[in-house]
């Protein structure tokens, strides 16, 4: 299969019934991450930010009390969306994939995904991360199930649904002007996955920051 194709059978899968039936099932599953949010906000002080797969705005709402600049979300399910607007104020969402992302060039500060890489194929994996890049300014952030190397894991019986990977040093390899700044791991006893989580920032803004 190519990647155009594997890429839209899984943007059609998360848009459809088996993307809604993950917005019921994952509403409550966000509660607890106030604090992980304020440390990043605190950490890079973003002027605009950007959520790639941003579901119902379980990380949003934390972004948005956090700062009070432009805070956007896109995702591929309407239904999410939806929820979003109405659970929390002042975001600004667009239905898109993340394989072309509709911002211009280093528009916003903080890029950053959460649980969204994993359910990327092989081959348009580097397309979304390269997308994510070019739109920001500075900070880039995942936070994903890592393993050393690439390997599926069965999900709800879909075939090429998802994978751990070592993610950061899959940007560090594709973005050399990207540096790691910090990294970690949020357990479920935090609110969060079992997720290990990469902050990485743009060489050029660190020469120009100090």
């Amino acid at each position: 299969m190519t990647q155009e194709s594997e890429a839209s059978r899984l943007e059609s899968l998360w848009a459809g019934d088996f993307g809604d039936e993950y917005v019921d099932r994952n509403l409550d599953a966000y509660d607890h991450r106030q604090a992980f949010w304020q440390m990043v906000i605190q950490r890079t002080r973003p002027q605009r930010t950007l959520e790639v797969g941003c579901n119902v705005g379980g990380n949003l709402r934390w972004v948005r009390r956090e700062t009070d600049g432009l805070v956007c979300g896109v995702d591929v399910n309407r239904k999410a969306l939806t929820t979003l607007q109405r659970n929390v104020e002042g975001c600004d969402t667009i239905l898109s994939a993340a394989r072309e992302l509709p911002y211009r060039d280093r528009w916003f500060d903080l890029v950053f995904t959460m649980g969204v890489l994993i359910h990327q194929p092989e081959l348009s994996l580097p397309v979304v991360m390269s997308e994510i890049v070019r739109c920001s300014s500075r900070f880039v952030l995942c936070g994903e199930y890592f393993a050393p190397s690439s390997v599926e894991v069965p999900y709800r019986e879909q075939e090429g649904a998802l994978f751990k990977r070592d993610y950061g040093a899959l940007f560090g390899a594709l973005f050399p002007e990207l540096v790691l700044r910090d990294s970690g791991f949020l357990g479920r006893d935090t609110g969060w996955d079992d997720i290990t989580w990469w902050l990485f920032e743009r060489r050029s803004a660190i020469d120009a920051h100090g």
